[in-house]
């Protein structure tokens, strides 16, 4: 249940559902898509890393291995090609000559300086008969007669014919192995042919591996016991602190860790006789020093490259997500303007339908004032003639005032339709003015009308252009401040354009908001403006063929003036 619990709460942590009516939608949007395009991004570069450096530390290891692998096999068989060269010595002497003429001194000692002369190492030789007694002797000790027969290497040699020792002191008191051979006679009689062999020799094929002085080399037997001299773990005859490898005739390559807790690599070869191992350590820190600086730059890398990537990552994230906010919020204008052009068509049908409804009782009332005035023409001694005239005069004017109010409620409710008609810009400017008219007197604003009597009518769509004028004069009023001034100027312009400039002395526009003006949603009434007025007039004008300029400057008011033309505009089909 607490697994279910925890895995149910990361879920929850790091869903991409959002919840569109939280107000941190976005912060959580942003928060996933850096979540998300981090991992896709992060997780193959770790595993590129990884694996990079696993194979490369494969391969490094590999290549650092094989030239330790290859001097310890070099020196493993420079050892047996040097043993077995005075262990065939020994065997050809043993072979070549017999007991009669080994156990003479002189010619013992006549042989012995022949091998030494040929074959460097020989300390002394000695012959030894079948009771184990060394029955000649050639060498710098005294050792003739002296009897072998309780020595294992005696019983060893009688066995197996041949024998080499391991290091020891022995006798001689100083590192040394030995080489004996078993020789039978015709006539049935055995001996044994007994050389010493100075080890001085192992010594210097160690130093001809030429290591560095952080290694080290050297020769242990079978018990781990030294056969040379180790730089670092001890002397000949002591016993080795590191553990003797598996058996492997051929150069191996391993790693451990030494007594003193240094990694490092041991490349060792066993000898297949005698019982050697060859050994050569060389520390990992030495070895992979290269690697290490490599590896440290390479962390370096990786954590800025990432780092780098969480802030590219970070940003565009960001762009996205207010790109996706803006888009949010315009879709959000634009429903609100389409429910508010709803309302606005829908109120345009029905003040059109109560024009026309209100229209019919106003020409019965038009009709009957009209003819009660005739009647009262006709009759001149009417004693109430002239109260009947005021009263009758009345009615026709109130009847021509609701005329007049009906004809705006049309004329606005036929703006939702293009119809093209030759009409007098004045007149249309007068509609849309009575509409402002309540709100300029009760906010005392001085509206002027500066209108050409001889201003020449245009082929233009009314509703249209009443939208236009609209539009303009309620900025200019929401501009001024209470008893402020809009002034209304009307002038043919050219022979093809009349112009129709409005102006306030409002608090103005800064040019930059003067260069945003017309781009949809761009507006400076937060919280009341939809951006959308300004747009649409500039994309009315358009459509009818005029064009609009803006003077503004900030604190003394805005000039907007619109040039139409004086010809209908050529509409497209759609």
């Amino acid at each position: 249940m607490f697994w279910d619990r925890w895995i149910h709460q990361i879920r929850e942590a790091f869903s991409l559902e959002l919840d569109e009516s939280g107000a941190a939608r976005y912060g959580i949007l942003r928060r996933n898509l850096v979540i998300l395009m981090g991992v896709v991004t992060i997780v193959p570069l770790v595993l590129m890393a990884a694996i990079n450096y696993h194979e490369y530390r494969k391969v490094l290891g590999q290549e650092l291995a094989n030239p330790l692998r290859n001097i310890v096999n070099k020196t493993k068989h420079s050892f047996e090609l040097f043993i077995a060269e005075r262990q065939s010595a020994v065997s050809f002497i043993a072979r070549a000559y017999g007991y009669h003429e080994l156990v003479d001194p002189q010619r013992l000692n006549h042989i012995f300086r022949v091998v030494k002369q040929e074959f460097s190492g020989f300390v002394d030789m000695g012959l030894i008969d079948s009771r184990g007694v060394q029955v000649n002797y050639v060498g710098p000790y005294d050792l003739k007669g002296r009897d072998y027969s309780d020595q294992n290497w005696f019983h060893e040699v009688n066995v197996r014919g041949i024998y080499v020792s391991d290091v020891f002191l022995g006798y001689r008191r100083f590192p040394h192995v030995v080489i004996a051979v078993e020789q039978t006679s015709l006539e049935g009689d055995r001996w044994i042919l007994r050389a010493t062999i100075d080890t001085q020799r192992f010594n210097e094929l160690i130093a001809s591996m030429g290591l560095d002085p952080d290694s080290d080399a050297f020769l242990v037997n079978h018990d781990g016991v030294f056969q040379t001299p180790s730089r670092f773990y001890g002397g000949v005859l002591e016993k080795c602190p590191l553990p003797i490898p598996p058996v492997s005739y051929q150069a191996n390559v391993t790693t451990a860790v030494d007594p003193s807790g240094r990694p490092i690599f041991l490349a060792y070869a066993h000898f297949v006789h005698p019982n050697f191992v060859l050994m050569a350590v060389k520390p990992q820190a030495d070895v992979l020093r290269a690697w290490t600086t490599l590896k440290n730059e390479l962390v370096v890398l990786f954590l800025a490259a990432t780092t780098l990537i969480f802030l590219v990552v970070y940003r565009l994230t960001g762009n996205v997500v207010r790109k996706v906010r803006e888009a949010d919020e315009r879709r959000e204008a634009a429903y609100q303007e389409m429910q508010h052009h709803h309302k606005l068509s829908s109120i345009g049908r029905l003040a059109a339908g109560v024009a026309h409804e209100i229209n019919n009782p106003l020409a019965i009332i038009n009709e009957k004032a009209g003819l009660m005035m005739d009647l009262l023409q006709g009759v001149p001694d009417f004693p109430y003639r002239e109260k009947f005239q005021v009263l009758i005069t009345a009615i026709l004017d109130s009847v021509e005032r609701c005329r007049n109010i009906t004809h705006r409620l049309l004329g606005f409710a036929r703006r939702m339709d293009v119809h093209i008609e030759v009409l007098d810009v004045n007149e249309v400017i007068h509609d849309v003015v009575g509409f402002l008219e309540k709100e300029a007197l009760y906010r005392n604003v001085d509206l002027r009308l500066h209108l050409a009597p001889n201003l020449s009518k245009i082929a233009s769509d009314r509703g249209q252009l009443q939208q236009v004028f609209l539009n303009i004069l309620n900025n200019a009023f929401a501009a001024v401040a209470e008893g402020g001034m809009v002034s209304i100027t009307t002038w043919d312009a050219d022979s093809e354009r009349i112009g129709v400039s409005i102006q306030d002395n409002g608090h103005g526009m800064s040019p930059e908001t003067l260069q945003h003006i017309f781009e949809p949603f761009f507006t400076t009434k937060k919280g009341s403006g939809t951006g959308l007025g300004l747009p649409i007039t500039y994309g009315i004008v358009k459509k009818l063929g005029g064009c609009i300029e803006v003077q503004s400057e900030e604190g003394r008011g805005s000039t907007f003036t619109v040039y139409l033309p004086k010809k209908g505009p050529e509409l497209s089909e759609n």
